[in-house]
């Protein structure tokens, strides 16, 4: 039978076994391995730095791009947009870089017709019935045309028709759409928070410029892209459109209208309009679609023809 002194005798053995293997691992790591080891840690830090470094230069030559760009805006955008009646429509996603498309299309010389910003609740597919209902009671007291509006019971492609009719201009032969009926229209849908103006809008548009993002993620992403989709079809319906981007992939705006072969026809887009490079591209790509009535497709996206559009002499 074991008994308790062999139980103790065992445990010494057991820790003298432990420590003799720290002093001979410890001696061990004290000679070749350690070299190594020390070797090892130091290039990994003079890596690290080196990388740091390469980090820092790029953050300058993008910053220097940027200056460069802006700097080139002012040679190369003054009178270009001159009399060229321009709307500024920015979707959610878009917000951030959508006061960088504005200060471009001012330096052009455009007017400004105005900016409308959409806001969420106009893209959440909740509200499909609200937006076709407020379709027709925002069009009712005034004399904005509405035979043309859609009437698959998609509401915002039935909004978005409608607010195209008012903010943009009507075909040749039509009535046009006063400025009480254009401010109406616009009352209704701001005060139930659908979109907000940044000025009053006394007149229509020639053109309009879609600042977009990227494509939605949440559990409804596939309405809400299917939703932005048909705000540019309904304004490409109308007049001039450049949708001004933010990537060209993952099913955004962008990349939709080059995989479409319709509507890549007629809405110009770029695909770097969250940069100041893509904010002036958009400006050019408006003097083509304004001047030659061609659309294009410029950025740097695999998908992209070129990085900016080849304008008239």
């Amino acid at each position: 039978m074991i008994n308790f002194r062999y139980h103790v005798v065992s445990l010494t053995a057991v820790f003298l076994a432990l420590a003799i293997g720290l002093v001979v691992g410890t001696a061990a790591l004290n000679g070749p391995v350690a070299d190594s080891l020390r070797e090892t840690v130091n290039e990994l830090r003079k890596d690290n730095q080196h990388q740091r470094q390469a980090v820092q230069n790029m953050q300058r030559e993008l910053e220097l791009e940027e200056d460069f760009a802006a700097e080139m805006a002012q040679v190369m955008l003054p009178g270009t947009l001159s009399g060229k009646r321009v709307l500024v429509l920015s979707l959610p996603t878009g917000r951030e870089h959508t006061e960088g498309v504005l200060n471009m299309l001012q330096l052009a010389g455009a007017d400004v017709t105005g900016r409308i910003d959409l806001q969420d609740k106009f893209i959440n597919p909740e509200n499909n019935n609200d937006l076709l209902e407020l379709a027709v009671t925002a069009a009712r007291p005034t004399d904005a045309p509405t035979a043309g509006l859609p009437g698959n019971g998609h509401g915002v492609e039935t909004s978005s028709a409608l607010l195209a009719t008012v903010l943009l201009d009507q075909p040749a032969g039509a009535e046009p759409v006063t400025e009480a009926d254009r401010r109406a229209v616009l009352a209704a849908y701001g005060n139930a928070n659908y979109l907000t103006t940044s000025d009053r809008i006394t007149a229509p548009a020639e053109a309009v410029v879609v600042v977009s993002g990227q494509p939605y993620v949440d559990k409804d992403s596939a309405k809400k892209d299917e939703s932005v989709v048909k705000i540019a079809e309904q304004f490409d319906r109308t007049g001039g459109i450049v949708v001004a981007g933010n990537g060209s992939a993952g099913g955004n705006l962008v990349a939709f209208v080059r995989g479409d072969a319709v509507l890549a026809q007629t809405i110009s887009t770029i695909d770097n309009a969250n940069t100041v490079q893509g904010q002036l591209v958009t400006t050019l790509a408006l003097v083509q679609q304004l001047a030659e009535r061609k659309a294009g497709h410029f950025g740097v996206g695999d998908s992209a023809a070129s990085l900016v559009p080849r304008l008239p002499q």
